[in-house]
């Protein structure tokens, strides 16, 4: 490119040269006019000059721009050409306009200019079509990324594969952790002589290894029940794929046992780091044991998911551990300034029951104790009537507002009948303690609330009234209950057994001996549990609905509009499930509060806590919940899909 081209004044500098020469001739004629002449010629010959350098300049540069347009549009068209990615121009109606060969090239034809977009790349049909962003379109067996502008019309295509499969490949490797337990060891080898103990667990070891070596798996046994499993991420997703089949396979071979045994599974990748990742096994470990058992809890970087618990977890708890976390309640409430006592939302008696027994407790032990409650809802009207009664324990239930002014540093926090925050009525009350306790019967769920001091699991308990009343029997020497005291916790353990016919272990009974011993009266509790005939006819209003699907699951849709309390919709469930042939019963109905409530019940052969769990709720093998906004209708199709989804997984029924 010349030089001058730069120049944007070239051509001033020049005009004003020559008016200074023609100003200085001027003066010079003005004194001698030989010289003045002589001035004036060479001032001529330099504007001629000038005006055929500006013309040569001109000449020049046209010839030269015209070379470089030439140049550049022969160079762009090949550039254009020979682009390693695609790029696609079309029309408002999403008409291809014109594409380079690579487009051509990828999509196997000589033209597509004429086509519709999505016809080429049925990505780009969806609702998003009109929004600028990155889509992934699988072409023949290779991966493209395309780049969709609408406002400029126009589609950029890269060949992202090797990418693709080094991202893949690079997830694939991911470290793998794992740990498998004989969740019930103890209890399906009691009573068995050192031969038949260990052929059992050399059985159930060799199926273990099988499985193992199947999936091509490292095992290593830790101790005698439980083995470490080193694996990839490719591995994991065939475990979940395959739903760890181990878990069926262990429990069918040892079926001729009085007690199958069973296996908690727990796995995790996508951590940042080893440690993280066998932090999380642990955790998820924890879960499955949590939950009853029998099932395998896995957690890849923030999903969890559970595979198995098609069994009620066997009853398995010993009163050594029921000691241990009296005495360590014990020792909290001692040297704690007071004590609140709180149950989820819309308490139940359960939740009252043993919110009592924990206040029974902080009394023996001279502590100021409250139990939280915020309205009276119709399951528990009846006992609260009674309570009433009693000023000395009514005193004791204050709102969640006053709470918040009695709770400080050195208070106790005592959590009953739930572990999740969110099911809560005043979260806000933990946030001003760091001493939480959880006593709970729940299979515990991915929401757990963060950094108790003490927790009191057992999701093999009849209800949450059964493990306090196990507790108080260690917590002090002499504890003396009252009868209503004695009868809340009663109500709690028959309400959740449906008079002691669902979830009752041994256990169960022996608590129940002694609450009767202390002056539980049973009278009073089925006075309590009276229906009124109103309520009687809103049941057989919404069972009237019922439909039997897969032959022994009967679905109930209230009529929409229709608004019914969640105790009535519950109680509809249980209903359902006493008719012939019926193992497992759902109710969908709509809340006063607007809330789609679905209430779950099953027999013991389905797991109704994995459907509830897929619709937002949870609860327990045999007895669960959710709620969802929305409208019956809605509910009611989303849970017959599920159904679906699980039918065609795993089956619905054990």
């Amino acid at each position: 490119m010349p030089k001058n081209l730069i120049r944007r004044w070239y051509g001033l500098h020049h005009v004003w040269t020559l008016i200074l020469m023609t100003a200085m001739t001027l003066a010079l004629a003005w004194y001698e006019w030989v010289l003045g002449l002589i001035g004036f010629v060479l001032t001529g010959a330099m504007a001629v000059y000038a005006m055929l350098a500006e013309r040569a300049f001109r000449r020049e540069l046209k010839r030269y721009l015209g070379s470089l347009r030439y140049r550049i549009g022969k160079i762009g068209g090949e550039v254009i050409h020979e682009l390693p990615f695609g790029i696609l121009l079309f029309s408002d109606e999403q008409i291809v306009e014109w594409h380079n060969p690579y487009v051509a090239g990828i999509l196997n034809r000589d033209s597509a200019v004429g086509l519709p977009l999505t016809e080429l790349f049925p990505v780009l049909g969806g609702k998003d079509r009109d929004k600028a962003g990155e889509f992934e379109a699988m072409i023949g067996e290779r991966v493209y990324k395309l780049n969709f502008n609408p406002e400029k019309r126009l589609v950029y295509v890269f060949d992202m594969t090797d990418h693709w499969n080094l991202q893949r490949k690079y997830e694939d490797e991911q470290l793998a952790l794992g740990v498998v337990l004989m969740d019930n060891l103890e209890e399906v080898t009691q009573g068995m002589d050192d031969q038949h103990r260990a052929a059992l667990l050399s059985k159930v070891t060799a199926e273990i290894t099988d499985w193992s070596q199947r999936y091509q798996m490292y095992l290593r046994r830790l101790n005698s029940d439980r083995f470490l499993i080193v694996t990839d991420m490719k591995t994991l997703k065939q475990l979940e794929a395959s739903r760890f089949v181990i878990l069926d396979e262990v429990r069918e071979m040892t079926m001729d046992q009085k007690i199958p045994m069973t296996l908690s599974i727990g796995m995790a990748s996508g951590g940042s780091n080893v440690v993280e990742v066998g932090q999380w096994v642990q955790a998820a470990l924890d879960i499955a044991l949590g939950r009853g058992g029998d099932q395998a809890a896995v957690r890849v970087g923030q999903r969890q998911t559970f595979y198995g618990g098609k069994t009620n977890a066997v009853e398995k708890r010993t009163r050594v551990r029921a000691r241990v976390v009296a005495h360590a309640l014990r020792d909290l409430m001692k040297d704690s300034a007071n004590i609140v006592i709180m149950g989820h939302k819309t308490p139940d008696m359960d939740s009252i029951g043993a919110a009592i027994g924990v206040l029974k407790a902080a009394e023996a032990l001279n502590k100021e104790a409250y139990i939280v409650v915020e309205g009276v809802n119709p399951s528990i009207q009846k006992m609260m009537d009674l309570i009433r009664e009693e000023p000395a324990l009514h005193e004791r239930f204050i709102s969640p507002e006053h709470a918040l002014g009695l709770i400080g540093p050195r208070s106790l926090a005592v959590v009953v009948d739930t572990h999740r925050e969110s099911l809560l009525k005043e979260p806000r009350l933990l946030a001003e303690t760091e001493r939480i306790v959880i006593i709970d019967h729940h299979r515990r769920s991915e929401e757990f609330i963060a950094n108790p001091v003490l927790v009191y699991m057992e999701p093999y308990a009849s209800s949450t009234c059964e493990l306090v009343t196990e507790l108080l029997q260690y917590i002090h020497d002499r504890i003396s209950l009252e009868t209503i005291e004695a009868t809340a916790l009663m109500a709690g353990m028959t309400v959740d057994t449906k008079n002691f016919t669902l979830r009752t272990g041994a256990r169960t009974f022996e608590a129940a001996s002694y609450l009767r011993r202390n002056g539980a009266d049973l009278a009073l509790i089925q006075r309590m549990l009276k229906e009124d005939l109103d309520e009687y006819n809103k049941k057989a209003e919404i069972i009237r609905h019922a439909v039997i699907h897969y032959d022994h699951v009967a679905i109930a849709a209230a009529e929409p509009g229709k608004q019914y309390p969640q105790l009535l919709i519950a109680q509809a469930a249980d209903k359902l499930l006493n008719m012939n042939g019926v193992l497992a019963s759902f109710v969908v109905a709509e809340r006063p509060d607007g809330m789609i409530g679905i209430s779950a019940r099953s027999l013991g052969s389905m797991n109704v806590q994995v459907v509830m769990e897929r619709m937002g709720g949870g609860g327990h093998l045999t007895n669960a919940a959710a709620q969802m906004e929305g409208t019956v209708s809605e509910a009611a199709a989303r849970l017959k899909a599920i159904l679906d989804e699980i039918d065609k997984e795993e089956g619905l029924f054990e």
